[in-house]
């Protein structure tokens, strides 16, 4: 058997094992890791390579702000205001978190919207003793939604926007009205969906409205510091292109300074705030992007977009919807920043060639890679936080109980995405 062979046997496996649930995925993804090294596929230097220290560090450093942040009781104070303003009414309340989670994905990125807007999500359904797997199912699809929608949203925009040279406005110029049309068609589908399914007691309601949500902030000068390094971070993800720094660089700063002002000599504190890191998280992603690196390395991400887009004969339309769903079907299944960083060059090599307009292979790109990953719950970086983090709080979402959602919507919202892209662009 030759290298490539066997790197795609085990890329297989561990992808077979994540489905199936027999193991857990952050141990398949150490495992395929060190098999993809030990069988000389992927030297260790060049596999540390691969890994995304920006996407980890991003993680790290907003899951310790988050953590902080936490102990003030702020999350407590925000899950009673947020079901009060609308009458406690569950419905109402899926609609509500998944425009707040959308409109901060969009902001911010998904990743950190997820880890500030889930403990509340939590709370709220603790609150009113509903199932709280709608909710993180709704704030999931819906993070990977508004992500779309800016340069700074997703990692395949801020790679996309880098390579090609595109600003902040282009992003929303092209992007902003796809992404607002895919996620009202989303939200009224997930509240016909689970509608039935979300119904609490009057007696519970009316107790949540008589609530206190003030009397749940239990420190309120941590809670003001917890809040200037929040918008001093943010400042620095808005920002982070014109200071030339990386997100990981920005929510990392905003972690040690939240640190430094906060538990300076407080040993047992700094210890408990970084074990609450979710580190399967963190490991499952490092093992991922050593996987997928090694298919990059024997260049077989590479032959399979030449293939398919040589397959099209230079036909700008043909191109254009074949990135689209290429990239979609793709990020589902396998981490969509190497597979973007395979297919620019690609799309640029194509332009050398001849191929007169490249704009709508970009946002096909764009597009593509962005919803994609609502196929599965490994598709974004988003999904397995959220999973992660439900996990410990005993209400864990499977593989194929994900899959069964969101993929259907995934292919919905690129149908939406061909539509708006041929009217558009073609």
């Amino acid at each position: 058997m030759d290298m490539t062979t066997v790197a795609i046997v085990i890329f297989i496996a561990a992808y077979a094992l994540i489905i199936s649930e027999k193991v857990h995925r952050t141990i398949v993804g150490i495992v395929g890791a060190m098999l993809m090294i030990i069988f000389g596929i992927i030297s260790q230097e060049t596999a540390i390579h691969h890994i995304d220290f920006n996407t980890l560090g991003l993680l790290m450093g907003m899951m310790i702000i988050v953590n902080i942040t936490s102990e003030t009781g702020l999350f407590n104070f925000l899950a009673i205001w947020s079901a009060k303003k609308v009458k406690a009414h569950p419905v109402k309340l899926l609609i509500a978190l998944s425009l707040l989670t959308a409109t901060c994905s969009a902001l911010l990125d998904n990743v950190t919207t997820v880890l500030l807007t889930v403990p509340i999500t939590f709370n709220i359904a603790s609150q009113l003793k509903v199932d709280v797997k709608p909710f993180l199912m709704a704030q999931i699809i819906s993070s990977n939604i508004g992500g779309t929608a800016t340069l700074v949203g997703d990692p395949p925009n801020i790679m996309i926007g880098s390579a090609v040279g595109l600003s902040f406005m282009d992003f929303i110029y092209n992007l902003t009205l796809p992404v607002i049309i895919i996620f009202l068609v989303t939200v009224v589908i997930m509240v016909a969906m689970y509608g039935s399914k979300l119904h609490t007691h009057k007696e519970l309601q009316d107790k949540v409205m008589r609530l206190n949500a003030k009397s749940q902030i239990t420190d309120p000068v941590l809670m003001k510091k917890c809040l200037a390094v929040l918008a001093f971070t943010m400042s620095l993800f808005v920002l982070h292109n014109t200071l030339h720094l990386e997100t990981a660089t920005a929510a990392l700063s905003g972690a040690g300074l939240l640190l430094l002002i906060t538990y300076t000599h407080d040993e047992a504190m700094i210890a408990k705030v970084l074990s609450k890191i979710e580190w399967l998280a963190i490991f499952f992603f490092a093992g991922l992007f050593v996987l997928v690196g090694a298919l990059v390395e024997m260049g077989v991400i590479k032959a399979m977009a030449a293939a398919a887009l040589d397959a099209t004969g230079g036909n700008v339309t043909a191109v254009a919807l074949l990135i689209l769903w290429m990239s979609a079907i793709a990020s589902a299944f396998i981490d969509n920043i190497p597979f973007v960083a395979t297919l620019i060059p690609l799309i640029k090599d194509m332009g050398a060639m001849g191929l007169a307009n490249l704009e709508p292979m970009w946002w096909s790109l764009a597009l593509g890679a962005c919803l994609g990953g609502n196929g599965t719950l490994i598709g974004a970086s988003a999904n397995v936080v959220v999973a992660s983090m439900a996990a410990q709080r005993g209400r864990p979402i499977s593989f194929i109980e994900f899959m069964k959602t969101a993929f259907p919507l995934m292919i919905l919202s690129i149908i939406i995405s061909t539509a708006y892209i041929w009217l558009r662009y073609l």
